[in-house]
């Protein structure tokens, strides 16, 4: 059956409308159909809901960044860096393509506000952190790169996309839905059965009230290219009050990894707030992975976002939930 694609193209307006061009033209020549604010150039809350609803309708999303930030919303981060933030946290597949030497833009194209180059070099690091991206020069490499990024993403990650009503088939339709209610119960069915099992004493697994020596790393703003790094010790127990609470969420590992050190560092710390792109590293948010996976305390499932794209995800168990309550609830003084 034959699919089309959505793609969110997001960067901002005037500097970068031949690099959006190209882009779009690119888009259309693979048959997708692109998606943009072009439309909008002045922006407000109401328009940011539509802004969403666009977003939440698109398979793959296309970040440009260029010599300027955007203009800024009442949180004051650009739209540009709002619409980014949304696709991340909606589990789509992002395509970044962030200009190399932004010191060699036209005045014209750049930000000569400091605090604006200054966000502006902030959200190049977050894009750039634990994250493959394309840099770009010249608006005539674009296309390139945007037709290899988005045919080898398609491949890796297969999405939804969208179909003509008429070729649908409805016997074909129904049959994967009766295929999927056949999965869903036996996944429940199993899930039930592992919640009654306790892990076998040959684990010797550590308990709640034990400490695990972990790292984290981050970066400092303006020093993307540069990660730090630190040793932080913590009970499971910490751990897992540090992280129970999102859980309702269902986050991805990407998120659920960001909860844990920004919580644990900051209650180690003792500090209001954490680094900026902090991150457990990756053997270490494993093992904990793992940990609390085996101690029955959450599950972690490969499954699709809502955009179809393929990511792991954690819930929260009945056993979880009952250790949170003991956690994270206010005791009565009396």
């Amino acid at each position: 059956m034959d699919k089309r694609y959505q793609v969110f193209v997001s960067s901002t307006f005037a500097d970068l409308k031949d690099e959006r061009q190209r882009v779009t033209q690119t888009l259309m020549e693979m048959d997708c159909i692109p998606a943009g604010m072009e439309l909008f150039p002045a922006l407000d809350e109401e328009q940011w809901e539509f802004i969403k609803r666009v977003i939440d309708d698109c398979d793959y999303y296309i970040l440009i960044i260029g010599g300027r930030y955007g203009s800024l919303t009442a949180d004051g981060i650009s739209y540009t860096e709002k619409e980014y933030d949304y696709a991340i946290s909606i589990g789509l597949k992002v395509m970044a393509f962030v200009h190399e030497r932004p010191d060699d833009i036209p005045v014209g194209k750049s930000d000569i506000n400091a605090d604006l180059r200054q966000k502006l070099e902030d959200f190049r690091s977050k894009v750039t952190c634990n994250r493959l991206v394309k840099f770009w020069t010249k608006a005539n490499e674009l296309p390139g790169m945007v037709a290899l990024s988005l045919s080898k993403t398609i491949k890796t990650y297969p999405a939804i996309g969208w179909v003509r009503a008429d070729n649908i088939a409805n016997e074909e339709v129904l049959s994967d839905v009766n295929d999927l209610r056949k999965e869903n119960d036996r996944l429940r069915s199993k899930l039930r059965e592992l919640e009654n099992q306790e892990p076998p004493e040959s684990l010797n697994l550590a308990g709640l009230d034990e400490p695990f020596e972990f790292q984290v790393t981050w970066y400092r703003s303006g020093e993307y290219a540069r990660r730090y790094y630190e040793s932080l010790t913590a009970t499971w127990s910490d751990i897992f009050a540090a992280l129970a609470p999102s859980l309702v969420e269902h986050p991805n590992d990407e998120k659920a990894n960001g909860t844990i050190a920004s919580g644990m560092y900051r209650r180690l710390k003792e500090q209001d707030s954490s680094p900026t792109g902090i991150k457990v590293v990756t053997d270490d948010f494993e093992t904990m992975r793992v940990q609390l996976t085996t101690l029955g305390l959450i599950d972690v499932n490969y499954n699709q976002s809502t955009r179809g794209s393929m990511a792991l995800f954690w819930t929260i168990t009945r056993k979880g939930q009952q250790l949170l309550l003991s956690l994270r609830t206010v005791k009565s003084n009396k």
